[in-house]
């Protein structure tokens, strides 16, 4: 979206609009420059630290039209410069116009969600219709503001309210009980801004698909073998329920026999903590990233990655604490997130899923910041209530346990270890289907610990259990 664009002229400007743009001359919105130079790059900046604006190149400080040479790789050197000195890094959209038999190059860049932009090191606002350089204090000021502010809260450049739709928006305020015509519950909201709807607006409320919240969601046989999947680019309300749907789709519900007249279900994951996964998914995702959401549901396991590394100085141990400040990425998505009670408190989440877990007899979740995004895995403990393979050890149907029950954990592997010496990772693996990243954490674990030791040659050895008392058919007692 260029700046003319923008404020109302055509995309691609005829000459009639640009020579009335020059004659109105230079402004807040409009520069006139004879070439490309360093200023080019700092007027840009400066229009990015303020309401957004257009480099008019090719045209005299008094308005006369010059032109510019412009050869094959002259607009991408242009770019280029531009993404070298500054940061955040600035690429304007670049027009090239036709007059007076001269190429006028318009340069043209909207206010930027990330602020202040500098251009080698320093910060420039445009005032009147001239840059002049932030001091300390607006610098600090752009800085605080960027804080109660966020990506989502911005315009959307590429959309129109027209792409909103009415029933969903319509839906939101019924559910919160808020009786106001449809603008007004955007305006409440701040979901519409310089009359177009916000990037949070279209992410909520799109008529169409919206191809930058797409979830690819997969049930995977082994890590090659997918038995189902779908791709979902709903808008993110519905696309809470239609990521769980596929989860329950996929996870099995065990019936247990109790003294109680009624049955008891126990699915394999606590599915509360699985949707709150879900949720946190959806509102702290980067929705610039040019990756996808994904969610891979294995026999064993589920491992959900997101685009969106952790901001500022949050880690993975602070989020599990759940004692941090909460840092939002998309504080306009979780608003309406909170507004429809799908969030309960900022920054709570991770905690309660690894409760959750916990309190369900289940490992607790893997949380890893990963390059680009952060991953979750969750597993499922094999055991005569919740496993999904028959085994004849288990009573009333309910789904029993992988290889006679021994893979339950640490202590599962351990078993197994001092039953089957010598295997190397990649024979537990497969004999307990489990994951390799898992089994060599639980290996890692019980070496750390002294309880096994890894013999023999790096290609031909394998683990051992060191406890003296271990029985092994193989072997004999060793007492």
């Amino acid at each position: 979206m260029s700046f003319l664009n923008l404020h109302g002229l055509p995309a691609k400007l005829p000459a009639a609009s640009l020579l009335e743009a020059i004659r109105q001359g230079e402004s807040a919105l409009v520069e006139f420059k004879s070439s490309f130079q360093k200023e080019v790059i700092e007027t840009l900046t400066a229009f990015a630290n303020t309401q957004g604006g257009a480099v008019l190149m090719g045209v005299s400080d008094a308005g006369a039209i010059v032109g510019v040479t412009v050869q094959a790789e002259t607009v991408q050197g242009w770019i280029n410069q531009c993404k070298q000195i500054t940061s955040p890094r600035i690429i304007p959209d670049i027009e090239l116009v036709q007059i007076q038999n001269k190429t006028v190059a318009i340069l043209s860049i909207d206010e930027y969600p990330i602020k202040p932009v500098a251009c080698k090191g320093r910060y420039f606002k445009r005032v009147g219709n001239a840059n002049h350089q932030m001091s300390a204090t607006e610098i600090s000021d752009a800085h605080i503001k960027l804080i109660n502010s966020s990506w989502d809260y911005h315009p959307d450049p590429e959309h129109t309210l027209a792409s909103i739709s009415e029933p969903k928006v319509q839906a939101f305020a019924a559910a919160i009980e808020v009786e106001a015509s449809i603008n007004n519950v955007l305006e409440k909201f701040e979901l519409i801004k310089q009359g177009r709807p916000t990037f949070a607006c279209h992410l909520l409320f799109s008529k169409n698909d919206v191809f930058l919240s797409t979830i690819e969601a997969g049930r995977f046989a082994t890590p090659t073998i997918i038995k189902d999947s779908i791709t979902s680019r709903d808008t993110l309300i519905e696309q809470v329920q239609r990521i769980m749907d596929f989860m329950v789709k996929h996870t099995n519900k065990a019936y247990i026999i109790t003294g109680n007249p009624r049955r008891e279900e126990r699915w394999d994951y606590p599915m509360d903590a699985l949707r709150e996964i879900v949720i946190n998914m959806i509102v702290h995702r980067d929705y610039r990233s040019a990756n996808d959401s994904t969610i891979k549901v294995f026999d064993d396991r589920i491992e959900f990655f997101n685009p969106g590394v952790l901001l500022d100085d949050l880690t993975v141990e602070k989020i599990k604490t759940g004692h941090y400040k909460s840092h939002l990425r998309n504080k306009q998505v979780a608003t309406i997130f909170k507004e429809l009670e799908l969030i309960e408190k900022y920054g709570s989440g991770v905690r309660r899923v690894i409760d959750s877990f916990v309190a369900y007899g289940l490992p607790e979740p893997e949380f890893e910041a990963t390059q680009g995004g952060m991953a979750v895995t969750v597993f499922k403990t094999i055991d005569g209530a919740t496993a999904n393979k028959t085994d004849g050890g288990v009573n009333g149907g309910v789904n029993g346990g992988v290889n006679g029950g021994v893979n339950g954990g640490v202590n599962g592997l351990l078993s197994y270890i001092q039953l089957h010496p010598g295997q190397r990772s990649i024979e537990i693996v497969d004999a307990l289907n489990t994951s390799l990243r898992t089994i060599e954490r639980w290996l890692k674990q019980l070496k750390d610990e002294g309880k096994i030791e890894f013999k023999g040659a790096p290609k031909t050895g394998g683990y051992h259990s060191t406890e003296h008392n271990a029985t092994n058919p193989k072997e004999g007692n060793k007492e």
